[in-house]
């Protein structure tokens, strides 16, 4: 049932941000809703970690599965693919240096901020 209650939870954000994407005109995907919602609540104490953990480490475990359709699409699509390999491959690139980088930061951001409210 602990299961169940936490899957639902979860669900229940998800469902939050696909409201929010319904009713805001932004270009923003409802799953960056649903998980903005559940890191507020998780912040603000109303969703404690204990509340998520075993249904997250699941679904975390689970995630490469995810990306199958992504790379069949791939597949499917590479003559249309082929012919702009070489932008496809930079873009791809930089984007990773540029998401490492972002993410590096804040992590050094959230370490320093942690130490100084001590």
């Amino acid at each position: 049932m602990k299961f169940i209650t936490q899957f639902l939870l979860i669900l229940a954000f998800s469902f939050a941000g696909e409201l929010l994407h319904w009713l805001l005109p932004l270009p923003v995907p409802a799953s960056i809703y649903g998980i903005a919602l559940l890191f507020a609540a998780l912040l603000k104490g109303w969703v404690r970690v204990s509340d998520v953990r075993e249904v997250s480490t699941f679904l975390i475990a689970v995630m490469p599965v995810m990306f199958i359709p992504a790379a069949v699409g791939l597949v499917d699509s590479w003559p249309d693919i082929s012919g702009h390999l070489v932008a496809y491959v930079a873009v791809t690139v930089v984007s990773t240096f540029v998401v490492m980088g972002v993410a590096g930061a804040v992590t050094q951001h959230m370490i320093r901020k942690g130490r100084e409210d001590k």
